[in-house]
């Protein structure tokens, strides 16, 4: 069986969400049983020589678009690290080598457009080139949307994609990639074929996540809890009604994460290695975060983390909320991210202005391990969460989360106090359910022996590939018979 993933980034190669976490990791766990090609653009963010990038001999493709003047396309490749998986990267001078972040801010979105529409043609054709006749494309979020209506309008009749089915993977459904219609001259796309209700027209506007929807073999959203939600008005972005329509093909899998990757064990980046057995080394470790960020080591005062992007889907707003509670807490909080101006200079005030929270606005991964490594507890207490893989990794930590029960949250989360609990629930949005869970965990850090318990639950808990990918495996055969 071949299986082609179509992705903006891959970890470790382009990182700026769960989604290259989860497209650099899930292959490795289905390598055994498939063969696969990765395809990616050649963002200007990757290090070509520190991954071993080379170019293909005569891979220089011309690609006109909506009657515009042609592009001009290169091909690249590598090996995703320590697996025999090729990684294909799409070059293009005029859409993504000048930009050194996956996701540029203050872009045009009709140009946002444009990239992605030339990124996914380029590989459908790159893909014909190197002789890769899929059995699987599968394709993630709005930005490959794109790739199920091609091989159902432009490549209906094409006989090499004949036999080709098509999963798509929703990680955020608040992001569809919508736009005018005219954006399917540009696309080459028959309006007469893709351009209705039962294709990608949603409200007099293009919505590729619609046709995506409406033209794929199988729908995934990345936590059973979130496959549910979005069939709602309160969490389906408007696309519930069409994802009511599709729930014959519609599952949900719980991501997972990659432990030879997120290993406090192995970790070269924090102080000193732990794991489940030595957790006396974890103190080390906060001791260490204390002092960079400024603030004193207390053996009975626990410190809370908070590694996200700054943004409304995360449930910042309640930090605002009750920020004057956090601030009066016998706690720590040390925050990192980036993202909305109104909440980077919230934490920034909070930083300067509170002994008790510090901030760093920027991300960095060796520093977010560090964090992961030195808290005792994380807070996450997302609007909505598809899965989530902070608490995945806070959990493999031994950082107990404190969640918001919906989404993935709900699914990876054991609430206290449940058998083998791994961490604490509140289910209202608002900032007091959340101050009320974080006092449930600040009672539960003075009971060690309960706390010590609950941490070695959360290390313990499986959340690798392992089984997720099984249940991907089991949907891929089922599709190819």
């Amino acid at each position: 069986m071949k299986i082609l993933f179509a992705a903006v980034e891959v970890a470790p190669f382009s990182k700026a969400g769960g989604l290259s976490d989860v497209v650099g990791s899930l292959p490795k766990a289905l390598e055994k049983d498939a063969e696969i090609a990765i395809f990616t653009p050649l963002h200007g963010c990757i290090d070509y020589n520190k991954w071993g990038l080379k170019e293909l001999e005569n891979s220089e493709k011309w690609i006109t678009f909506g009657g515009y003047s042609p592009q001009k396309f290169k091909l690249h490749m590598t090996k995703l690290p320590n697996t025999n998986i090729n990684v294909f990267f799409v070059q293009n001078d005029w859409y993504f080598t000048p930009f050194k972040e996956v996701y540029p801010r203050w872009l045009d979105p009709r140009y946002e457009h444009e990239r992605y529409i030339a990124f996914s043609l380029a590989t459908l054709e790159y893909a014909k080139d190197l002789n890769f006749r899929a059995d699987i494309i599968h394709s993630n979020d709005w930005h490959t949307a794109m790739i199920p209506l091609y091989i159902k309008a432009n490549y209906k009749f094409d006989e090499f994609w004949s036999k080709t089915k098509n999963v798509f993977e929703i990680h955020n459904l608040a992001y569809q990639g919508v736009w005018f219609e005219d954006i399917l001259d540009f696309a080459n796309m028959r309006k007469d074929i893709v351009y209705n209700e039962w294709g990608c027209e949603h409200y007099g506007r293009v919505n590729w996540m619609k046709g995506a929807i409406n033209y794929s073999d199988r729908v995934v959203a990345v936590s059973p809890t979130y496959a549910k939600e979005i069939l709602t008005s309160e969490y389906g972005e408007g696309m519930d009604y069409t994802l009511r329509g599709h729930t014959n093909k519609l599952l949900g899998i719980v991501n997972g994460i990659d432990y030879n990757v997120f290993n406090p064990k192995t970790d070269k980046t924090i102080v000193k290695n732990y794991d489940v057995k030595s957790l006396e080394n974890k103190l080390v470790n906060k001791k260490n975060i204390l002092e960079y960020f400024g603030l004193k080591y207390n053996h009975d005062r626990p410190l809370i983390a908070l590694i996200s992007r700054l943004v409304d889907q995360k449930g910042l707003d309640l930090i605002r909320q009750v920020e004057n509670d956090l601030r009066n807490m016998d706690a720590d909080f040390i925050f990192l991210g980036t993202g909305d101006k109104s909440y980077e200079n919230l934490f920034i005030w909070l930083s300067n202005n509170t002994p008790n929270i510090r901030t760093y606005v920027g991300y960095r991964g060796d520093l977010a391990n560090q964090i992961y490594a030195g808290s005792d507890f994380f807070l996450m207490p997302s609007k909505f969460e598809p899965c989530g893989l902070s608490q995945l990794i806070a959990m493999r930590y031994g950082s107990l989360p404190i969640v918001r029960a919906t989404g993935g949250l709900e699914d990876t989360v054991t609430g206290y106090p449940l058998d083998n609990s791994t961490g604490f629930k509140f289910w209202g949005y608002d900032g007091w359910a959340m101050k009320d869970a974080i006092y449930c965990a600040l009672n539960v850090f003075k009971d060690k022996y309960t706390f010590n318990a609950m941490r070695k639950s959360a290390m313990e808990a499986d959340f690798s590939w392992k089984e997720s990918a099984k249940k991907y495996l089991e949907m891929y055969k089922s599709l190819v018979g």
